[in-house]
């Protein structure tokens, strides 16, 4: 990752990736979050449910929360925008009623 968004009480998450010729990132399902991917250098293939789809310089996608996606870098490689909404922090909590503790050995 080349820049993070890490300013407090955002409500937005963006970062810069950069991939090298043919590094790829697996595929992967985002339940929760819609996320926008722009292509800020270079090219690749985005890998989906649907047919894989080329991308270029100054493309823009949308990515729907609950979709399976993977991306490969081109010859040139790849550099990528991604923005989300934030989300929102790891809490520590009570345990619900009726569920189990910690397994002892």
């Amino acid at each position: 990752m080349r820049w993070k968004l890490a300013e407090s009480g955002r409500q937005l998450d963006a970062n810069v990736v950069r991939l090298t010729a043919g590094q790829r990132v697996d595929a992967h399902t985002e339940p929760d979050l819609d996320v926008l991917l722009l292509v800020l250098t270079g090219d690749g293939t985005l890998e989906s449910a649907g047919p894989d789809e080329p991308l270029a310089a100054g493309g823009l996608v949308w990515l729907p929360h609950g979709s399976t996606r993977a991306l490969v870098a081109g010859a040139a490689g790849l550099s990528y925008l991604t923005v989300h909404r934030r989300r929102p922090g790891m809490r520590i909590g009570s345990r619900p009623p009726g569920t189990a503790g910690p397994v002892t050995g």
